[in-house]
């Protein structure tokens, strides 16, 4: 190997590594950063974050993987932050429906001066009577998902089929399905439901993880880590960035 090739090759190897640790030290100093304002937030010494407006916020929903959400002690404190904050109206999603498995024996019928009416939620909303009382919750998962789009359409289609055909006798074109009979549909299966406000990720990944997309039209999506690392502070950043964010809802 000649030298000038030899010296192209150490100095690209220097290269990577000197960009290697800028990039470390950027990630760390950032880590640093959002550690130190979450303990300034959480201690009430930065005013901006003292006084939440939340009257936008009327419904909260919060995904977390299905892997952490077996942590009941972090479920359970997320969930009194989040009553401490003022948050009436509450969902919890996760994919395999452990979520659903862990509040089903504390839920009774709601209590709430009949909050299903207010949101036009399904009947998986109840109200907690227990730690979190005064707060209601929905439990959901990936069954409310794929499998509730499937029997809506079902039932569309069999209430077309066997009920309001004599309607569309005289109609020569395909019958359309409106977002309103979908909508109604999903509702009738058990698979309705209000449309956050706002979505908090607990997870690995970027995404919603499967929580149904009928219900995200105008949500904001915030990614917050993994749960086993949650702050308190980060969630008062969460809903203060919301609270100040300007949505036209395409118009």
């Amino acid at each position: 190997m000649s030298l000038p090739s030899t010296i192209i090759k150490l100095a690209l190897g220097l290269l990577w590594c000197i960009i290697h640790v800028v990039i470390s030290l950027f990630s760390l100093c950032s880590h640093l950063m959002f550690n130190l304002e979450c303990y300034l937030i959480s201690s009430g010494l930065l005013r901006k974050y003292r006084n939440l407006q939340l009257s936008r916020i009327k419904y909260l929903a919060i995904v977390v993987d299905s892997r952490e959400a077996k942590n009941t002690v972090k479920i359970n404190q997320l969930l009194c932050w989040l009553k401490t904050l003022g948050m009436k109206y509450v969902c919890l999603y996760d994919i395999d429906g452990v979520l659903k498995k862990l509040f089903e024996p504390s839920m009774n019928g709601s209590r709430d001066d009949n909050p299903g009416d207010y949101l036009d939620v399904s009947a998986n909303i109840k109200a907690l009577d227990c730690c979190h009382r005064g707060m209601t919750l929905e439990c959901i998962s990936g069954s409310d998902g794929k499998e509730g789009i499937a029997k809506a359409a079902n039932l569309l289609c069999s209430t077309y089929l066997n009920g309001d055909r004599s309607a569309h006798e005289n109609v020569k074109s395909e019958s359309v399905f409106t977002e309103t009979d979908m909508a109604s549909a999903l509702k009738s299966v058990g698979c309705g439901g209000p449309e956050p406000d706002l979505l908090l990720v607990y997870g690995p990944a970027r995404c919603h993880l499967g929580f149904p997309a009928w219900r995200l039209r105008y949500t904001e999506i915030m990614h917050m880590g993994p749960l086993k690392s949650m702050k308190y502070g980060a969630i008062v950043k969460a809903l203060y960035n919301f609270s100040k964010k300007h949505q036209n809802y395409g118009k």
